[in-house]
Protein backbone atom coordinates (compact mmCIF):
# COMPACT_ATOMS: atom_id res chain seq x y z
CA UNK A 1 0.00 0.00 0.00
CA UNK A 2 0.81 3.70 -0.52
CA UNK A 3 1.47 5.65 2.26
CA UNK A 4 -0.96 8.01 3.11
CA UNK A 5 1.61 10.20 5.07
CA UNK A 6 3.95 10.08 1.83
CA UNK A 7 1.25 12.24 -0.04
CA UNK A 8 2.64 15.33 1.78
CA UNK A 9 6.46 14.66 2.02
CA UNK A 10 7.13 18.22 1.14
CA UNK A 11 10.39 19.93 1.85
CA UNK A 12 9.36 22.04 4.14
CA UNK A 13 7.65 19.20 6.43
CA UNK A 14 10.90 16.82 5.43
CA UNK A 15 12.81 19.59 7.16
CA UNK A 16 10.79 19.83 9.96
CA UNK A 17 10.79 16.26 10.72
CA UNK A 18 14.89 15.87 10.34
CA UNK A 19 15.48 18.79 13.23
CA UNK A 20 13.38 16.46 15.13
CA UNK A 21 15.92 13.43 14.67
CA UNK A 22 14.04 11.87 11.64
CA UNK A 23 16.82 10.08 9.46
CA UNK A 24 15.88 10.09 5.31
CA UNK A 25 14.89 6.57 5.77
CA UNK A 26 12.22 7.69 8.56
CA UNK A 27 10.61 9.88 5.68
CA UNK A 28 9.60 5.76 4.51
CA UNK A 29 8.12 4.46 7.35
CA UNK A 30 4.46 4.51 8.56
CA UNK A 31 4.17 7.62 10.70
CA UNK A 32 2.18 6.51 13.70
CA UNK A 33 0.07 8.79 16.07
CA UNK A 34 0.25 7.74 20.00
CA UNK A 35 -2.41 9.32 21.30
CA UNK A 36 -1.66 10.28 25.39
CA UNK A 37 -3.84 11.79 27.31
CA UNK A 38 -1.90 11.64 29.98
CA UNK A 39 -2.44 14.42 32.87
CA UNK A 40 -1.24 15.06 36.18
CA UNK A 41 -4.75 16.44 37.07
CA UNK A 42 -6.17 12.93 37.64
CA UNK A 43 -4.83 9.27 38.98
CA UNK A 44 -6.59 7.80 36.11
CA UNK A 45 -4.27 8.90 33.59
CA UNK A 46 -0.82 9.36 36.36
CA UNK A 47 0.81 6.42 34.43
CA UNK A 48 0.21 7.02 30.58
CA UNK A 49 3.56 8.91 30.17
CA UNK A 50 5.49 5.82 31.26
CA UNK A 51 3.26 3.54 28.98
CA UNK A 52 3.66 5.91 26.31
CA UNK A 53 7.68 5.78 26.46
CA UNK A 54 6.96 1.99 26.01
CA UNK A 55 4.47 2.05 23.18
CA UNK A 56 7.19 4.52 20.75
CA UNK A 57 9.85 2.07 21.23
CA UNK A 58 7.94 -0.67 19.83
CA UNK A 59 7.00 1.30 17.26
CA UNK A 60 10.26 2.02 16.31
CA UNK A 61 11.35 -1.57 16.45
CA UNK A 62 8.85 -2.93 14.61
CA UNK A 63 9.59 -0.52 11.70
CA UNK A 64 6.89 2.78 12.49
CA UNK A 65 7.87 6.07 13.41
CA UNK A 66 5.49 7.18 16.59
CA UNK A 67 4.60 10.77 16.97
CA UNK A 68 3.07 11.16 20.46
CA UNK A 69 0.10 13.69 20.53
CA UNK A 70 -2.02 14.70 23.37
CA UNK A 71 -5.55 15.43 24.17
CA UNK A 72 -7.76 16.77 26.95
CA UNK A 73 -8.39 13.92 29.92
CA UNK A 74 -11.65 14.49 31.56
CA UNK A 75 -12.10 12.98 34.89
CA UNK A 76 -15.25 12.80 36.76
CA UNK A 77 -14.28 13.45 39.84
CA UNK A 78 -11.59 16.06 39.27
CA UNK A 79 -12.74 17.98 36.12
CA UNK A 80 -16.26 17.39 37.15
CA UNK A 81 -15.53 20.24 39.82
CA UNK A 82 -16.83 23.25 37.24
CA UNK A 83 -20.13 24.43 36.15
CA UNK A 84 -22.31 21.24 37.31
CA UNK A 85 -20.01 18.74 36.05
CA UNK A 86 -20.85 20.35 32.54
CA UNK A 87 -17.41 19.68 31.61
CA UNK A 88 -17.19 15.73 32.09
CA UNK A 89 -19.61 14.52 28.42
CA UNK A 90 -18.38 18.00 26.38
CA UNK A 91 -14.78 16.98 27.06
CA UNK A 92 -15.30 13.32 24.81
CA UNK A 93 -15.90 15.11 21.78
CA UNK A 94 -12.94 17.85 22.60
CA UNK A 95 -10.97 14.03 22.19
CA UNK A 96 -12.06 13.24 19.17
CA UNK A 97 -11.58 16.52 17.63
CA UNK A 98 -8.04 16.75 19.10
CA UNK A 99 -7.51 13.90 17.90
CA UNK A 100 -8.42 14.88 14.11
CA UNK A 101 -7.39 18.34 14.18
CA UNK A 102 -3.46 16.44 15.02
CA UNK A 103 -3.39 12.75 13.19
CA UNK A 104 -6.07 14.14 10.43
CA UNK A 105 -4.31 17.40 9.29
CA UNK A 106 -0.68 15.99 9.74
CA UNK A 107 -2.22 12.54 7.33
CA UNK A 108 -0.16 10.14 9.93
CA UNK A 109 -0.49 6.37 8.69
CA UNK A 110 -2.04 4.92 11.88
CA UNK A 111 -3.20 6.04 15.37
CA UNK A 112 -2.59 4.02 18.72
CA UNK A 113 -4.49 5.17 21.87
CA UNK A 114 -4.08 5.12 25.25
CA UNK A 115 -7.69 5.33 26.49
CA UNK A 116 -8.20 5.84 30.22
CA UNK A 117 -10.93 7.06 32.12
CA UNK A 118 -14.84 7.47 31.16
CA UNK A 119 -14.62 9.96 28.01
CA UNK A 120 -11.55 8.89 26.50
CA UNK A 121 -12.41 5.59 25.10
CA UNK A 122 -15.63 6.86 23.73
CA UNK A 123 -13.61 10.15 22.52
CA UNK A 124 -10.94 7.41 20.50
CA UNK A 125 -13.69 5.07 19.28
CA UNK A 126 -15.21 8.14 17.65
CA UNK A 127 -11.87 9.74 16.32
CA UNK A 128 -11.30 6.18 14.95
CA UNK A 129 -14.58 5.65 13.26
CA UNK A 130 -14.29 9.85 11.86
CA UNK A 131 -10.67 9.46 10.85
CA UNK A 132 -10.95 5.86 9.51
CA UNK A 133 -7.24 5.16 9.58
CA UNK A 134 -5.40 2.23 11.13
CA UNK A 135 -6.21 1.98 15.03
CA UNK A 136 -5.70 -0.06 17.81
CA UNK A 137 -6.66 0.69 21.74
CA UNK A 138 -4.72 0.14 24.63
CA UNK A 139 -6.76 -0.36 27.91
CA UNK A 140 -5.33 1.92 30.29
CA UNK A 141 -5.95 -0.11 32.90
CA UNK A 142 -8.20 0.01 36.72
CA UNK A 143 -6.83 1.70 39.58
CA UNK A 144 -5.78 -0.68 42.62
CA UNK A 145 -7.86 -0.47 46.00
CA UNK A 146 -7.15 -0.25 49.73
CA UNK A 147 -8.42 -1.74 52.61
CA UNK A 148 -9.23 -0.73 56.45
CA UNK A 149 -8.76 -3.55 58.78
CA UNK A 150 -8.50 -6.39 56.21
CA UNK A 151 -11.73 -4.84 54.67
CA UNK A 152 -11.36 -3.77 50.83
CA UNK A 153 -12.42 -0.24 49.99
CA UNK A 154 -12.52 1.94 46.69
CA UNK A 155 -13.73 5.32 45.14
CA UNK A 156 -17.68 4.16 45.20
CA UNK A 157 -17.07 3.67 49.30
CA UNK A 158 -16.27 7.26 49.41
CA UNK A 159 -18.56 8.89 47.22
CA UNK A 160 -21.77 6.93 48.76
CA UNK A 161 -20.66 7.19 52.17
CA UNK A 162 -19.79 11.23 51.78
CA UNK A 163 -23.37 11.64 50.75
CA UNK A 164 -25.31 9.14 52.75
CA UNK A 165 -23.43 11.12 55.96
CA UNK A 166 -25.56 13.87 55.00
CA UNK A 167 -28.70 11.92 55.24
CA UNK A 168 -28.16 10.21 58.37
CA UNK A 169 -26.82 6.78 56.53
CA UNK A 170 -23.55 5.67 58.54
CA UNK A 171 -20.81 4.19 56.27
CA UNK A 172 -18.66 1.27 57.18
CA UNK A 173 -15.96 2.92 57.94
CA UNK A 174 -15.57 7.10 58.59
CA UNK A 175 -14.91 8.87 55.18
CA UNK A 176 -12.09 10.64 55.72
CA UNK A 177 -10.63 6.97 56.45
CA UNK A 178 -11.78 5.32 53.32
CA UNK A 179 -10.56 8.46 51.25
CA UNK A 180 -6.97 8.10 52.55
CA UNK A 181 -7.12 4.26 51.25
CA UNK A 182 -9.68 3.91 48.78
CA UNK A 183 -7.05 4.54 45.65
CA UNK A 184 -3.39 2.87 46.20
CA UNK A 185 -2.46 3.74 42.61
CA UNK A 186 -2.74 4.49 39.11
CA UNK A 187 -6.16 3.48 36.88
CA UNK A 188 -9.29 4.28 36.69
CA UNK A 189 -12.40 3.11 38.72
CA UNK A 190 -12.37 0.04 40.46
CA UNK A 191 -15.95 -1.88 39.82
CA UNK A 192 -18.01 -1.95 36.28
CA UNK A 193 -18.66 1.51 35.88
CA UNK A 194 -17.88 3.56 32.93
CA UNK A 195 -14.75 3.16 31.92
CA UNK A 196 -14.51 -0.57 32.81
CA UNK A 197 -17.57 -1.48 30.82
CA UNK A 198 -15.94 0.78 27.91
CA UNK A 199 -13.05 -0.83 28.19
CA UNK A 200 -14.67 -3.87 28.25
CA UNK A 201 -16.96 -2.68 24.77
CA UNK A 202 -13.65 -1.88 23.21
CA UNK A 203 -12.61 -5.25 23.09
CA UNK A 204 -16.04 -6.44 22.01
CA UNK A 205 -16.24 -4.12 19.21
CA UNK A 206 -12.56 -6.00 18.06
CA UNK A 207 -11.20 -2.76 18.49
CA UNK A 208 -8.44 -3.68 21.07
CA UNK A 209 -6.14 -6.92 21.15
CA UNK A 210 -7.99 -10.03 22.68
CA UNK A 211 -7.76 -10.17 26.60
CA UNK A 212 -6.97 -7.10 27.16
CA UNK A 213 -9.87 -5.82 29.35
CA UNK A 214 -9.99 -5.20 32.02
CA UNK A 215 -6.60 -4.52 33.39
CA UNK A 216 -4.91 -3.60 36.40
CA UNK A 217 -3.05 -0.04 35.45
CA UNK A 218 0.44 0.01 35.13
CA UNK A 219 1.20 -3.79 35.85
CA UNK A 220 3.36 -6.05 33.99
CA UNK A 221 -0.15 -7.25 32.40
CA UNK A 222 -0.97 -3.84 31.11
CA UNK A 223 2.42 -2.85 29.88
CA UNK A 224 3.23 -6.01 27.82
CA UNK A 225 -0.45 -5.51 26.59
CA UNK A 226 0.74 -1.70 25.16
CA UNK A 227 3.92 -3.34 23.86
CA UNK A 228 1.89 -6.02 22.36
CA UNK A 229 -0.58 -3.56 20.41
CA UNK A 230 2.17 -1.31 19.42
CA UNK A 231 3.87 -3.96 17.61
CA UNK A 232 0.27 -4.89 15.82
CA UNK A 233 -0.70 -1.04 14.94
CA UNK A 234 2.36 -1.17 12.42
CA UNK A 235 0.93 -4.42 10.91
CA UNK A 236 -2.56 -3.03 10.30
CA UNK A 237 -1.13 -0.02 8.25
CA UNK A 238 0.86 -2.53 6.29
CA UNK A 239 -2.55 -4.37 5.91
CA UNK A 240 -4.81 -0.88 5.66
CA UNK A 241 -7.04 -2.43 8.24
CA UNK A 242 -9.69 0.16 9.11
CA UNK A 243 -12.29 1.06 11.67
CA UNK A 244 -15.10 0.93 9.60
CA UNK A 245 -14.21 -3.03 8.26
CA UNK A 246 -14.17 -3.62 12.27
CA UNK A 247 -17.20 -1.44 13.08
CA UNK A 248 -19.98 -3.09 11.65
CA UNK A 249 -23.98 -3.82 13.11
CA UNK A 250 -22.40 -7.40 14.11
CA UNK A 251 -19.77 -5.68 16.25
CA UNK A 252 -22.04 -3.12 17.77
CA UNK A 253 -23.97 -5.92 18.58
CA UNK A 254 -21.53 -7.79 20.11
CA UNK A 255 -20.58 -4.84 22.28
CA UNK A 256 -24.21 -4.39 23.21
CA UNK A 257 -24.72 -8.12 24.39
CA UNK A 258 -21.14 -7.74 26.33
CA UNK A 259 -22.60 -4.39 28.26
CA UNK A 260 -26.25 -6.56 28.95
CA UNK A 261 -23.66 -10.14 30.23
CA UNK A 262 -21.67 -7.70 32.58
CA UNK A 263 -24.33 -5.44 33.52
CA UNK A 264 -22.40 -2.53 32.68
CA UNK A 265 -22.95 1.42 32.77
CA UNK A 266 -25.64 3.14 30.56
CA UNK A 267 -23.30 5.48 29.21
CA UNK A 268 -22.66 2.91 27.21
CA UNK A 269 -25.52 3.21 25.30
CA UNK A 270 -24.49 7.08 24.14
CA UNK A 271 -20.61 6.38 23.45
CA UNK A 272 -21.52 3.38 21.24
CA UNK A 273 -24.54 5.69 18.92
CA UNK A 274 -21.78 8.55 18.59
CA UNK A 275 -19.22 5.98 17.16
CA UNK A 276 -22.05 4.63 14.82
CA UNK A 277 -22.92 7.75 14.12
CA UNK A 278 -19.07 8.84 13.38
CA UNK A 279 -18.39 6.35 11.11
CA UNK A 280 -21.25 7.12 8.90
CA UNK A 281 -23.53 3.73 9.76
CA UNK A 282 -27.12 3.83 9.79
CA UNK A 283 -27.02 1.86 12.91
CA UNK A 284 -30.12 2.53 15.60
CA UNK A 285 -27.98 1.15 19.06
CA UNK A 286 -31.48 2.04 20.78
CA UNK A 287 -33.38 -0.23 18.60
CA UNK A 288 -29.95 -2.89 18.55
CA UNK A 289 -30.75 -2.64 22.53
CA UNK A 290 -34.42 -4.08 22.32
CA UNK A 291 -33.51 -7.04 19.83
CA UNK A 292 -30.57 -7.84 22.49
CA UNK A 293 -32.80 -7.72 25.85
CA UNK A 294 -32.71 -11.21 26.09
CA UNK A 295 -29.04 -11.46 27.21
CA UNK A 296 -29.15 -12.50 30.81
CA UNK A 297 -26.53 -11.30 33.18
CA UNK A 298 -23.42 -13.17 33.57
CA UNK A 299 -21.24 -11.72 36.18
CA UNK A 300 -21.99 -9.64 39.33
CA UNK A 301 -18.99 -6.93 39.35
CA UNK A 302 -20.19 -4.45 41.50
CA UNK A 303 -22.18 -2.25 41.92
CA UNK A 304 -23.96 -4.92 40.31
CA UNK A 305 -22.95 -7.73 42.96
CA UNK A 306 -20.00 -8.27 45.62
CA UNK A 307 -17.51 -9.31 42.76
CA UNK A 308 -14.37 -6.86 43.10
CA UNK A 309 -12.69 -6.12 38.97
CA UNK A 310 -9.93 -7.84 40.48
CA UNK A 311 -11.54 -11.27 40.33
CA UNK A 312 -13.13 -10.38 37.00
CA UNK A 313 -10.14 -9.99 35.52
CA UNK A 314 -8.52 -12.96 36.36
CA UNK A 315 -11.83 -15.05 35.60
CA UNK A 316 -10.95 -13.74 31.93
CA UNK A 317 -13.17 -10.46 31.85
CA UNK A 318 -13.84 -9.06 28.32
CA UNK A 319 -12.40 -12.33 26.31
CA UNK A 320 -14.58 -14.83 28.83
CA UNK A 321 -18.00 -12.84 28.94
CA UNK A 322 -17.26 -12.92 24.74
CA UNK A 323 -16.28 -17.02 24.96
CA UNK A 324 -19.60 -17.33 27.27
CA UNK A 325 -21.95 -15.50 24.70
CA UNK A 326 -20.59 -16.97 21.54
CA UNK A 327 -23.55 -18.85 20.30
CA UNK A 328 -25.54 -15.46 20.93
CA UNK A 329 -22.79 -13.33 19.08
CA UNK A 330 -21.60 -12.29 15.93
CA UNK A 331 -18.37 -14.46 15.72
CA UNK A 332 -17.98 -13.87 11.81
CA UNK A 333 -16.79 -9.96 12.50
CA UNK A 334 -13.52 -8.87 11.84
CA UNK A 335 -11.06 -7.64 14.53
CA UNK A 336 -7.99 -5.56 14.57
CA UNK A 337 -5.89 -8.73 14.55
CA UNK A 338 -6.84 -9.23 11.39
CA UNK A 339 -9.04 -11.96 12.32
CA UNK A 340 -12.56 -12.87 12.94
CA UNK A 341 -13.85 -12.74 16.60
CA UNK A 342 -14.61 -16.41 16.31
CA UNK A 343 -10.78 -17.16 14.82
CA UNK A 344 -9.96 -15.34 18.49
CA UNK A 345 -11.98 -17.37 20.56
CA UNK A 346 -11.20 -20.51 19.50
CA UNK A 347 -9.28 -22.92 21.65
CA UNK A 348 -9.79 -20.19 24.35
CA UNK A 349 -10.48 -21.57 27.83
CA UNK A 350 -11.92 -20.08 30.73
CA UNK A 351 -9.88 -19.64 33.54
CA UNK A 352 -12.86 -20.15 36.02
CA UNK A 353 -16.98 -21.01 36.54
CA UNK A 354 -17.51 -18.63 39.29
CA UNK A 355 -17.16 -15.19 38.09
CA UNK A 356 -18.80 -15.09 34.65
CA UNK A 357 -21.17 -17.78 34.55
CA UNK A 358 -23.01 -19.83 31.71
CA UNK A 359 -25.81 -18.49 29.46
CA UNK A 360 -27.65 -21.57 30.81
CA UNK A 361 -27.00 -20.67 34.24
CA UNK A 362 -26.68 -16.96 34.29
CA UNK A 363 -26.57 -14.56 37.40
CA UNK A 364 -29.88 -12.95 36.46
CA UNK A 365 -32.40 -12.52 33.68
CA UNK A 366 -31.89 -9.81 31.01
CA UNK A 367 -32.00 -7.27 30.03
CA UNK A 368 -30.26 -5.19 32.80
CA UNK A 369 -29.76 -2.21 31.26
CA UNK A 370 -33.56 -1.52 29.50
CA UNK A 371 -34.48 1.23 26.82
CA UNK A 372 -38.03 2.80 27.70
CA UNK A 373 -40.65 4.63 25.74
CA UNK A 374 -44.05 6.60 26.07
CA UNK A 375 -45.65 9.97 26.47
CA UNK A 376 -43.01 11.18 28.50
CA UNK A 377 -40.36 10.35 26.61
CA UNK A 378 -39.12 8.79 22.94
CA UNK A 379 -36.44 7.14 24.91
CA UNK A 380 -35.32 6.78 28.39
CA UNK A 381 -32.87 4.12 30.01
CA UNK A 382 -33.22 2.63 32.83
CA UNK A 383 -30.71 0.22 34.67
CA UNK A 384 -31.82 -2.74 36.53
CA UNK A 385 -29.16 -5.30 37.21
CA UNK A 386 -29.96 -8.36 38.64
CA UNK A 387 -33.60 -8.23 38.58
CA UNK A 388 -34.28 -10.49 41.75
CA UNK A 389 -36.91 -8.00 42.51
CA UNK A 390 -35.28 -6.15 45.04
CA UNK A 391 -35.67 -3.01 43.04
CA UNK A 392 -39.23 -2.21 41.92
CA UNK A 393 -39.73 -2.10 38.13
CA UNK A 394 -43.45 -1.13 37.70
CA UNK A 395 -44.45 2.26 39.31
CA UNK A 396 -46.97 4.64 39.15
CA UNK A 397 -47.09 8.22 41.59
CA UNK A 398 -47.24 11.77 41.51
CA UNK A 399 -44.43 13.85 40.15
CA UNK A 400 -42.08 15.87 42.73
CA UNK A 401 -40.66 18.43 40.26
CA UNK A 402 -37.09 19.70 40.42
CA UNK A 403 -35.43 22.50 38.45
CA UNK A 404 -31.98 21.21 39.72
CA UNK A 405 -30.27 18.84 41.95
CA UNK A 406 -29.43 20.54 44.97
CA UNK A 407 -33.24 21.75 45.67
CA UNK A 408 -33.95 18.17 45.04
CA UNK A 409 -31.50 16.87 47.72
CA UNK A 410 -32.45 19.94 49.83
CA UNK A 411 -36.00 18.63 49.86
CA UNK A 412 -34.84 14.76 50.46
CA UNK A 413 -33.25 16.15 53.76
CA UNK A 414 -36.38 18.03 54.74
CA UNK A 415 -38.63 15.19 54.21
CA UNK A 416 -40.53 16.94 51.63
CA UNK A 417 -40.26 13.66 49.18
CA UNK A 418 -42.29 11.01 50.51
CA UNK A 419 -42.77 7.13 49.52
CA UNK A 420 -44.80 6.74 46.32
CA UNK A 421 -43.25 9.79 44.69
CA UNK A 422 -41.84 10.16 41.11
CA UNK A 423 -38.68 12.47 41.88
CA UNK A 424 -38.03 14.45 38.90
CA UNK A 425 -35.20 16.38 38.34
CA UNK A 426 -34.32 18.17 35.00
CA UNK A 427 -32.70 20.60 33.11
CA UNK A 428 -29.15 18.34 33.09
CA UNK A 429 -29.45 17.10 29.07
CA UNK A 430 -27.38 17.31 26.34
CA UNK A 431 -28.10 21.47 25.73
CA UNK A 432 -29.94 22.14 29.06
CA UNK A 433 -27.37 20.77 31.07
CA UNK A 434 -25.12 21.76 29.29
CA UNK A 435 -23.54 18.52 28.14
CA UNK A 436 -26.02 16.95 30.88
CA UNK A 437 -24.14 18.22 33.83
CA UNK A 438 -26.06 18.70 36.97
CA UNK A 439 -25.03 15.68 38.97
CA UNK A 440 -28.12 13.87 38.88
CA UNK A 441 -26.02 11.06 40.69
CA UNK A 442 -25.94 12.79 44.02
CA UNK A 443 -30.30 12.26 43.95
CA UNK A 444 -29.49 9.10 43.89
CA UNK A 445 -27.25 8.31 46.40
CA UNK A 446 -29.59 10.64 48.51
CA UNK A 447 -32.32 8.92 48.01
CA UNK A 448 -30.79 5.48 49.16
CA UNK A 449 -28.90 6.67 52.51
CA UNK A 450 -32.43 8.48 52.95
CA UNK A 451 -33.96 5.19 52.87
CA UNK A 452 -36.10 6.29 49.78
CA UNK A 453 -34.65 4.50 46.96
CA UNK A 454 -37.16 1.32 46.65
CA UNK A 455 -40.34 3.30 47.46
CA UNK A 456 -39.66 6.12 45.25
CA UNK A 457 -38.79 6.24 41.71
CA UNK A 458 -36.31 9.20 40.26
CA UNK A 459 -36.84 10.21 36.93
CA UNK A 460 -34.23 12.20 34.90
CA UNK A 461 -33.18 14.23 31.31
CA UNK A 462 -29.21 13.93 32.71
CA UNK A 463 -26.82 10.74 33.23
CA UNK A 464 -25.76 9.16 35.52
CA UNK A 465 -21.85 7.70 36.89
CA UNK A 466 -21.53 4.08 35.91
CA UNK A 467 -21.21 3.58 39.95
CA UNK A 468 -25.19 3.89 40.51
CA UNK A 469 -27.23 1.37 40.61
CA UNK A 470 -30.12 1.58 43.04
CA UNK A 471 -33.89 1.59 42.74
CA UNK A 472 -35.77 2.26 40.04
CA UNK A 473 -34.45 5.39 38.18
CA UNK A 474 -34.86 6.39 34.41
CA UNK A 475 -32.32 8.29 33.03
CA UNK A 476 -31.17 10.07 29.94
CA UNK A 477 -34.67 11.09 29.27
CA UNK A 478 -35.59 12.64 25.38
CA UNK A 479 -36.76 14.58 23.94
CA UNK A 480 -34.70 16.84 27.25
CA UNK A 481 -37.01 19.29 28.97
CA UNK A 482 -34.41 22.55 27.06
CA UNK A 483 -36.21 21.00 24.01
CA UNK A 484 -39.20 21.29 24.63
CA UNK A 485 -39.52 17.25 25.62
CA UNK A 486 -42.65 16.21 28.19
CA UNK A 487 -40.26 16.57 31.18
CA UNK A 488 -39.83 19.85 30.95
CA UNK A 489 -43.72 20.24 31.07
CA UNK A 490 -44.49 17.98 33.95
CA UNK A 491 -46.19 19.45 36.93
CA UNK A 492 -45.99 18.33 40.75
CA UNK A 493 -49.03 15.70 40.85
CA UNK A 494 -49.06 14.88 37.53
CA UNK A 495 -49.06 10.71 37.67
CA UNK A 496 -46.16 9.30 36.23
CA UNK A 497 -46.05 5.49 35.60
CA UNK A 498 -43.53 3.22 34.69
CA UNK A 499 -43.12 -0.14 33.40
CA UNK A 500 -40.36 -2.25 32.71
CA UNK A 501 -41.94 -5.03 31.29
CA UNK A 502 -44.30 -2.96 28.76
CA UNK A 503 -40.75 -0.69 28.38
CA UNK A 504 -43.21 2.01 28.99
CA UNK A 505 -43.24 5.51 30.87
CA UNK A 506 -45.73 7.76 30.40
CA UNK A 507 -47.61 11.03 31.69
CA UNK A 508 -51.22 10.98 32.50
CA UNK A 509 -51.65 14.66 30.41
CA UNK A 510 -53.33 14.86 27.38
CA UNK A 511 -51.11 15.47 24.67
CA UNK A 512 -53.04 18.60 23.85
CA UNK A 513 -52.41 19.69 27.47
CA UNK A 514 -48.88 19.30 27.72
CA UNK A 515 -48.32 21.11 24.04
CA UNK A 516 -50.59 24.11 25.83
CA UNK A 517 -48.19 23.98 29.12
CA UNK A 518 -45.28 26.73 28.62
CA UNK A 519 -41.12 24.54 28.58
CA UNK A 520 -38.74 26.20 31.19
CA UNK A 521 -36.16 26.83 28.01
CA UNK A 522 -32.58 27.18 29.26
CA UNK A 523 -32.32 27.59 33.28
CA UNK A 524 -28.63 27.46 33.09
CA UNK A 525 -25.81 29.28 31.79
CA UNK A 526 -23.46 28.35 29.28
CA UNK A 527 -20.28 30.29 28.73
CA UNK A 528 -17.62 29.50 26.66
CA UNK A 529 -17.47 26.16 25.02
CA UNK A 530 -20.46 24.47 26.84
CA UNK A 531 -22.04 27.48 24.58
CA UNK A 532 -20.36 26.23 21.82
CA UNK A 533 -21.50 22.87 22.77
CA UNK A 534 -24.94 23.64 23.55
CA UNK A 535 -25.50 25.36 20.20
CA UNK A 536 -24.38 22.27 17.98
CA UNK A 537 -24.54 18.87 20.26
CA UNK A 538 -27.38 17.01 18.32
CA UNK A 539 -29.99 15.15 20.02
CA UNK A 540 -29.73 11.91 22.29
CA UNK A 541 -30.65 9.73 19.11
CA UNK A 542 -27.10 10.38 17.79
CA UNK A 543 -25.47 9.66 21.07
CA UNK A 544 -25.00 13.74 21.33
CA UNK A 545 -22.43 14.06 18.68
CA UNK A 546 -21.42 18.06 17.35
CA UNK A 547 -21.92 16.65 13.76
CA UNK A 548 -24.52 16.24 11.88
CA UNK A 549 -25.47 12.73 11.26
CA UNK A 550 -24.14 13.07 7.56
CA UNK A 551 -23.21 15.81 5.42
Amino acid sequence: MTLRSLAANTPGRRANWKALGLSHEDMEKPKIAVVNSSSELAICYAHLDGIAKMVKEEIRAAGGVPFEVRTAAPSDFITGAAKRGSYILAGRDIIANDIEVQVEAALLDGMICLTSCDKTPPGHLMAAARLNIPTILVIGGYQPSGQIDGEPVDVEDVWSGSVGERFGAKPKFPVSDMAENAIMGPGVCAGMATANTMHCVVEALGMCLPGHAPVRGNSPKMQANAREAARRIVQMVHEDLKPRQILTEGAFRNAIATVLAVSGSINAIKHLQATAVEAETDIDIFALWEEMADVPVLSAVRPTGDIRIERFEDAGGARATLKRLESRIDTSVLTCTGKTLGENLAGYEIPGPDVIQPLTDPVGPGPAIAILNGSFAETAVVRLGIRDGSRPEEFRGPARVFEDVFACMDAIADGVIQPGDVVVSRNQGLKGGPAMGGSASLVLFALDAAGLAKTTAFVTDGQLSGLCLKGLTVAEVAPEAATGGPIGKVRDGDAITISVANRSIDIEVSAAELAARPGPGYVNAATGYLSNFREAVQPMSTGGVLLPAKD
